[in-house]
C-alpha cells in the first residue's frame, strides 16, 4: 500500500547527478521515474545512469521518512547483508552499488543497486485471484515455488560467522530466536495502533505459553521469505528482494512465513489456490531434504507468522486512519484478513466478535 509523495522528478533527477558524479564523472541521469505514490517500507526511484557511451538501468532505495512500517527500518542492516549475499553467494540479489548514509540530498540514507528486469508476484490483487501468475502454465508456478524454496535453503545453509552475519542479531529484544521475535513484535504492535488487538494479544499468550525449545545454531532468516518478494523470469528467480526484517533464528520461521503468507493470499481471501503450487505437505518434506534434517514444530510457527503478520496489518490499518482512507473507528487495523485466519486457526472467534 502506498503512500502519497509529492518529490518533484526534475529536482530528484539533479540531484542524483550530482551524487552520482563522485562515483561517475560526467555522468547523465535519465529517465527517472518518480512513483506518485511510495511504499511504506522504502521508496524506490528508477533511472538510467549513462557514462563513457554506457547506459545502466538503476534502482534507488530510499530509507523510509515519510510513514514507517516497522519501528526501526534497519535500512544499513539492509544493504550490508544484500551486499554480502551479493559478493560472495550465489543468492540472486540486484548487484549492489553504492551506499549513501546520511539524509543530504534524498532527505533519508540511499543505496543505489542495478535494476532486473522480469515479473513480480502481486500482493494487490493477491497473485492467487488474478494477474500474471494466474495466466501461466501449472508448471511454471511450481518451477517458481520450488525455486525459491532452494534459494531459501541456500541462505539458511550459511554459516553466520563466516559470513560476518552477526549484525542481523537484536539481543535488545531478547535471546536469538523466538525469545527475541516476541519481544519485539509485542513492543511493536503497541506502537503499531493504539486500539484493541484481540486476535494478536491471544496469538501472543498462546505463543509465550507453548514456545518450543530451539537449537542452539541459528540461521541467517530473509524474514519476508515469498515468492512475491523474487523478480521472475519464466519460472527461474532472478532476484531476491526486501530484505528489511532478515534476523537471526531458526529455518522453520522463514518456511512457515512462506507458508502462511501464501495461504494468506488464497484461503485468507476467500479464493482457492493455483493449480501447480505444491501444498503445504509437499513443501514440507522438500525442505526437510534440502536441509537434511527434521522441520520441528511448525503449527507454533504458523502462528507466529500469523501473529507476526497481524502487527504489519494492524500498522496498516492506522496509516490508513491517519490518511484519512478510512474512519478512526474502522475495525480494520484488528478485523482483516490476516486476523480471521489467524483466529481461525487457533480456535478463536472471529476478531469482530473478541471484544
Amino acid at each position: 500500500m502506498p503512500v502519497p509523495d509529492q518529490r518533484d522528478p526534475e529536482v530528484t533527477r539533479s540531484v542524483l547527478e550530482r551524487w552520482l558524479s563522485r562515483h561517475l564523472p560526467g555522468v547523465r541521469v535519465t529517465h527517472l521515474a518518480t512513483p506518485q505514490a511510495s511504499g511504506f517500507s522504502n521508496e524506490t526511484l528508477l533511472f538510467d545512469a549513462e557514462h563513457e557511451g554506457v547506459t545502466e538501468a538503476l534502482v534507488v532505495r530510499v530509507a523510509p521518512h515519510h510513514y514507517q512500517v516497522f519501528p526501526d527500518p534497519r535500512f544499513e542492516e539492509q544493504y550490508r547483508l544484500m551486499r554480502i549475499l551479493d559478493e560472495r553467494t550465489g543468492i540472486p540479489v540486484p548487484p549492489i552499488r553504492w551506499y549513501e548514509p546520511t539524509s543530504d540530498d534524498l532527505g533519508a540514507p540511499f543505496f543505489v543497486m542495478g535494476r532486473i528486469e522480469g515479473q513480480v508476484p502481486s500482493d494487490m490483487p493477491p497473485y492467487h485471484q488474478s494477474g500474471w501468475v494466474a495466466e501461466i502454465s501449472r508448471d511454471e508456478r511450481a518451477a517458481m515455488w520450488w525455486s525459491t524454496l532452494e534459494l531459501m535453503a541456500e541462505l539458511h545453509r550459511l554459516d553466520v560467522g563466516e559470513y560476518d552475519l552477526g549484525f542481523l542479531d537484536q539481543p535488545s529484544w531478547g535471546a536469538t530466536g523466538i525469545e527475541q521475535r516476541l519481544g519485539y513484535y509485542e513492543s511493536y504492535l503497541h506502537w503499531a495502533y493504539p486500539g484493541p488487538q484481540p486476535t494478536a494479544l491471544a496469538a501472543l499468550e498462546w505463543l509465550r505459553a507453548n514456545t518450543p525449545p530451539e537449537p542452539p545454531d541459528p540461521v541467517a532468516l530473509w524474514g519476508d521469505s515469498r515468492i512475491g518478494n523474487v523478480i521472475f523470469s519464466g519460472g527461474v528467480p532472478m532476484a531476491v528482494l526486501d530484505w528489511e526484517i532478515a534476523t537471526l533464528g531458526q529455518p522453520e520461521e522463514d518456511l512457515a512465513w512462506f507458508l502462511f503468507l501464501d495461504r494468506h493470499h488464497s484461503e485468507g481471501i476467500g479464493v482457492p489456490r493455483l493449480a501447480g503450487f505444491p501444498s503445504p505437505e509437499e513443501t514440507i518434506a522438500r525442505y526437510e531434504e534440502l536441509l537434511g534434517r527434521p522441520m520441528r514444530d511448525m503449527a507454533f510457527y504458523e502462528v507466529l507468522s500469523g501473529f507476526k503478520f497481524s502487527v504489519v496489518m494492524a500498522r496498516i490499518g492506522q496509516a490508513m486512519i491517519d490518511f484519512d482512507w478510512i474512519e478512526q473507528a474502522n475495525d480494520f487495523p484488528y478485523n482483516n484478513n490476516c486476523t480471521q485466519l489467524l483466529a481461525k486457526i487457533l480456535g478463536l472467534p472471529a476478531p469482530s466478535e473478541a471484544l
